[in-house]
Order: C-alpha cells, then sequence, then structure tokens
C-alpha cells in the first residue's frame, strides 16, 4: 500500500469499553484530510500476528482500508467495529500461533514479536495508534523500542493506566454504575436489605471509589486495603439503621481483599498476559455480611441483593465525555504524526491534553493512593479540600 503522504494503522486491544469508535473516527477524519491513507487492523495483536504476507491472501479478517463512511456508521456506538483480543505476541501459546506460522513457531510459549513487526512493513504502515490499556500498550512499548513508530491512546474502564488521568471507557462505567445503583436501590429498600455491587477494576479500585464518592453506595473496598469485614459489617448496619428505608449500599471492587486474605479468583485460567480472572469478592462479602449482621441487627440477619454489575457498566453507547476524550486523544495523535513524533503516550493531565514518553506505560503502576483519598475507619473515598483538583479527583494519573 502507498499513499501520497503515508499510511496510519490503528488497532484496539483488550477489554471492550464505549469511546473506541469515536477514537477510531477521530483518527481517520483527521489523518484523511491530513492526507494519510488509514488501515485499521482487526482484533487487536491478534490481527497484527496474524497477517499472511501474500498480496494474493485473504487478510480481510486482519485488516481493512477505513473511509469516512465507515467510521461515521460505529462512531457513535459503542464497543470497536475493528473488534480486539486479549493477545500478548510476545508469549504466544504454542496452540494459539496463527496456522501459516507453526511450522517455525513451535515452542509452549514464542515470541512472534518479529511477525509482527514484518506484517507492518509489508503493509507499509508509518505509523501505528494502538489503543488499549497497560496490557496492550506494553506490547506497544517494546514494539516502539523495536523501531516501529508508535503513537498510543490509553482505554480502560479501569483507568489504570499510569501516566494519564484519565483513560477512555472510565467516565460511561462510573456513570453505568451509578445508574445501576439507583435502579437496584429500589428493591433494596423495599425488602430493606443490603445491596453488595461487584466492579471490574482488576488491581485499581477507582471504579468503586468514584461511584461511591457521587453516592452510588454508603461504602467501598478497594485492592489497595485489605478490609476488616466485621467493621464493615457494623458500618453497613449503621448505614441501614439511619436510613428512612432500611437499607446501605457497598460497591466491592473485584480485586478487593479480606484482612488476612488474598485476591478471590473466578477460576485458575490466566490471559495472555498472565493475568488471573478476578471475580467473586461480592459473593463472598454477601455471604459474610448475611452471616455477621445479625449481631448489629438485634439477633435478625439481614438479607442482601448480590448484583456483579461486569459488562452491564462497559457496554452500551459512550457518555458525553467519552465522547469527547476519544475526539481530541484521536486529533492530538495526528498532531504529533504530523509534527513527526512517536514513541509517545496521549494523555489528560491536571485537565490538559497532552503527551508523554509510552515508556511511562511500563514504569510504573497506577492505583488509589490509599493515605491521601481513601478513609480507613470509614471505608469510604476521603476528600476534604477540592480547590484546584483534577476532574476525577483521585483518579488522577
Amino acid at each position: 500500500m502507498s499513499t501520497k503522504k503515508g499510511l496510519i494503522g490503528i488497532l484496539t486491544g483488550g477489554g471492550d469499553v464505549p469511546g473506541l469508535n469515536p477514537a477510531i473516527r477521530a483518527v481517520t477524519i483527521r489523518a484523511l484530510r491530513e492526507g494519510y491513507q488509514v488501515v485499521g487492523i482487526r482484533h487487536g495483536w491478534l490481527g497484527a500476528m496474524s497477517i499472511v504476507r501474500d498480496e494474493h491472501a485473504d487478510n480481510s479478517e486482519h485488516f481493512q482500508i477505513l473511509t469516512e463512511e465507515i467510521v461515521n456508521r460505529a462512531a457513535r456506538t459503542g464497543g470497536t467495529f475493528l473488534h480486539t483480543s486479549r493477545t500478548n505476541p510476545s508469549a504466544v501459546k504454542k496452540e494459539e500461533v496463527p496456522e501459516a506460522l507453526r511450522a517455525t513457531f513451535n515452542q509452549d510459549k514464542n515470541d512472534l514479536t518479529s511477525e509482527v513487526i514484518k506484517n507492518l512493513d509489508w503493509l507499509g504502515i508509518d505509523y501505528l495508534i494502538p489503543i488499549g490499556g497497560d496490557d496492550t500498550l506494553s506490547f506497544a512499548t517494546r514494539l516502539s523500542k523495536e523501531g516501529v513508530k508508535i503513537v498510543a491512546i490509553p482505554k480502560t474502564m479501569d483507568n489504570d493506566v499510569p501516566g494519564t488521568d484519565y483513560c477512555i471507557g472510565f467516565s460511561t462505567c462510573v456513570s453505568r454504575t451509578i445508574e445501576l445503583s439507583n435502579r437496584l436501590r429500589t428493591s433494596a429498600g423495599s425488602h430493606e436489605r443490603f445491596l453488595v455491587m461487584e466492579v471490574f477494576g482488576r488491581y485499581a479500585g477507582f471504579t468503586a471509589m468514584l461511584p461511591t464518592m457521587a453516592g452510588a453506595a454508603n461504602r467501598c473496598v478497594i485492592p489497595e486495603y485489605k478490609f476488616d469485614m466485621e467493621h464493615l459489617t457494623e458500618l453497613l448496619c449503621y448505614d441501614r439503621a439511619h436510613h428512612p428505608s432500611k437499607y446501605s449500599v457497598v460497591i466491592v471492587s473485584e480485586g478487593a481483599m479480606f484482612e488476612g486474605g488474598e485476591m478471590v479468583f473466578s477460576d485458575k485460567t490466566t490471559d495472555a498476559f498472565g493475568h488471573l480472572k478476578l471475580g467473586g469478592m461480592g459473593d463472598l462479602v454477601s455471604a459474610e455480611l448475611k452471616d455477621r449482621s445479625a449481631k448489629y441487627n438485634k439477633g435478625k440477619p439481614i438479607q442482601t441483593i448480590n448484583q456483579r454489575l461486569g459488562y452491564m457498566v462497559r457496554g452500551g453507547d459512550p457518555d458525553a465525555i467519552d465522547s469527547i476524550v476519544p475526539m481530541a486523544y484521536g486529533n492530538l495523535a495526528l498532531d504529533l504524526i504530523l509534527h513527526g513524533r512517536h514513541g509517545r503516550l496521549v494523555v489528560l493531565k491536571n485537565g490538559r491534553y497532552d503527551n508523554m514518553p509510552i515508556e511511562a506505560v511500563t514504569s510504573s503502576k497506577k492505583t488509589v493512593n490509599v493515605d491521601k483519598y481513601y478513609n480507613k475507619e470509614r471505608l469510604r473515598p476521603l476528600y476534604t479540600d477540592f480547590e484546584m483538583q483534577p476532574l476525577f479527583i483521585m483518579a488522577s494519573g
């Protein structure tokens, strides 16, 4: 493929979130108007490593040329029309190696980074814009070190990519959590129960903290602080007793841990980046609340409504922020490309759009600053002074 000015590739990796399609649209329309051609790589890094370098091969499952018509049609919807995958080309299991490469790569774990680079070269990609979380962008960092011109866009509902205050998908996740809490609390109040909601977030508690701060819950428990279950029970019983409808709400991060315990996993399988699948902490908290609550409720146990929010908060259309920020991020990425800059991550920092070296993704971890933002006694967000704080306060980079 050759164009007058050059070819820009774009892909989405990891979990889907609302806001990906607006980002793809922003990149594509700006690039086309600047004289570039845009190719969308399908299924994230899986597509990038599966391309068959033969002009006569059918690669329609692996990439497609993007036009204004294509991206405009998808821009206002959630998910990613380019599709996605959790693929780590630097550590591919033998059975997951693309068929055309199995004769060469036949170890239990295989590094296909060289094949990805060859495929990008074969396509003629001048710049690659990967949109993803810390896993997807950690491989982008590897490619950048290998000489591929990368301009990365942060995306994850967990909001845990280091270096940026904001990742695409986070605002919609918080909005959906608040909305679902408001729906479920009517049942909790009608039956005078505890409402326990488990949310995604992996090792960071931002998806529990922000909705709680906004009034979606009385308490929240997060991965960054191991909590005392007896203390949580006492607090929720107090909250329930003092509510006119006799209910209380707790948001449980999937990575939260009991004092003296460890993270709870739904099974023992790992993804391509070695992460065990979290899930089930809400079930345990719910059962413990029922068993312990009688002590604080005149000898009568309190029933629970237990709901994993899961994909309900990452599906559907983007909210306003997840429509505006992706547009800005996409244009910021093109600004960098037009100035010949690469090896960069576009970010929001203290309310301003900026960029920084992509190595920021792998140089640190972004989690809740417990001492600064979490009240260990009250098991809820801690805040005292809002002056000059960024929009999402404790979720800043």
